[in-house]
């Protein structure tokens, strides 16, 4: 007899992408050209970033997305199931797996290109062949690197199933055929600006735009960068400062912060709850030189929560 899974499950739909990396010491401006550093690789897009954090922060967690035939789609499922996603749900399409290249300044900022490629050929018919995945889950994450329909597709068989639906809008674009599908949306500054809030430039107005946004969903996420986090729901308003990082690498952060919490909030943890461990998380990614990255799990973020 197989032993049940004790992990909270996790279902991810997005975009699987072959990160480029290069190490410069300024961001080039346009027409300007700057001698680099280093390159490197690392695989990305906001869905596999998302599924591989949730791994890592202990969710049984499914990515459903799309990879070429090449050896960028090849390290890519190396490393996605090196991090313990399941691979089951992937699907191998005639086109060139997604890439990007990104700039990445010794201050840790950065800049990016992304190439779509394969990712644009998920779809309902996929999205529906790996309903089981969805309704089996505790939480259904989604993000805007992917099209609309799958999406909308993967939101109502999750509806229909009682799972909860958390969309992170990145890039952010109106929700469209979504509206009323998301329980959770979570959005950075920018993004949050994007959807009609005004602009953010600290916990305060972090806090202002996540009550605007609930027009779009029962409960938001706005992260405000250095300055924190802030969430608003029907029963809760939370507003957290960022712990204090030197020498912080955002390059992931964001993704990093969706897929812990998605995986809290899988446990049962209320909100705020879920937004402590999501918040140390992140703090601990940009904090923590990208080789070690892959160490860090739940044990290192209670060890930073309860250094208070």
């Amino acid at each position: 007899m197989t032993t049940p899974d004790p992990r909270p499950r996790v279902a991810v739909v997005g975009s699987l992408h072959f990160d480029i990396m290069v190490g410069t010491p300024v961001l080039p401006r346009l027409g300007e050209t700057v001698i680099g550093d280093a390159w490197w690789w690392k695989p990305g897009g906001k869905g596999g970033n998302q599924a591989m954090a949730a791994a890592r922060h202990g969710a049984a967690t499914v990515m459903i997305g799309a990879l070429g035939e090449d050896g960028f789609g090849e390290r890519l499922r190396e490393r996605l199931a090196a991090a313990g996603v399941s691979l089951a749900a992937i699907r191998t399409v005639d086109a060139g797996s997604g890439m990007s290249v990104a700039i990445q300044e010794a201050a840790g900022d950065y800049a990016a290109i992304v190439v779509s490629g394969a990712n644009r050929r998920i779809d309902p018919d996929q999205v529906a062949a790996s309903a089981d995945a969805i309704r089996t889950a505790a939480i259904l994450v989604l993000q805007d690197e992917v099209g609309e329909a799958a999406n909308a597709a993967a939101a109502r068989i999750a509806r229909t199933a009682g799972v909860p639906v958390l969309l992170n809008a990145a890039p952010a674009r109106p929700l469209g055929t979504l509206a009323g599908l998301v329980d959770l949306l979570v959005v950075n500054a920018v993004e949050a600006e994007q959807l009609g809030a005004a602009p953010v430039s600290d916990l305060a107005s972090a806090e202002a735009a996540a009550e605007t946004l609930r027009r779009l969903a029962p409960a938001v996420v706005v992260t405000a960068g250095a300055a924190g986090v802030a969430a608003v729901s029907a029963t809760e308003r939370v507003a957290l400062p960022a712990h204090p990082v030197t020498k912080p690498e955002t390059h992931g952060a964001g993704d990093l912060f969706v897929g812990a919490l998605a995986v809290r909030l899988a446990e049962g943890d209320p909100l705020a709850t879920a937004l402590r461990y999501a918040n140390a998380a992140a703090a601990l990614h940009v904090g923590t030189p990208e080789a070690a990255r892959d160490t860090l799990g739940p044990a290192a973020v209670h060890a930073l929560l309860a250094q208070g």
